[in-house]
């Protein structure tokens, strides 16, 4: 089950996601769902445009299928998906 406390070991692809912070001001706003993920990536979609996100120098907040928003550093979900899962979380 998906709640805040296990986001960062969840499959991202198909959530809501904001960029709320960012080192690059451009990032900052971007919303929509995410359609992919790599290593050091998130791929946003807001249905006209794809927009590639590195993770490291952002901070996120996801919107999970029940409403919840959490913020999520961008440090704690690099790495590959399929290692995330694996790891045990730190807080963020």
């Amino acid at each position: 089950m998906l709640v805040p406390e296990n986001l960062v070991q969840h499959e991202l692809i198909g959530l809501q996601v904001e960029v709320v912070k960012s080192s690059h001001r451009g990032y900052v706003g971007i919303r929509g769902l995410v359609i992919d993920e790599t290593q050091k990536m998130l791929v946003i979609s807001d249905g006209l445009r794809r927009k590639a996100v590195p993770k490291q120098t952002n901070v996120f907040q996801f919107t999970l299928p029940d409403g919840v928003v959490v913020e999520v550093d961008g440090k704690v979900i690099v790495g590959r998906p399929e290692d995330r899962v694996k790891k045990i979380p730190r807080r963020w």
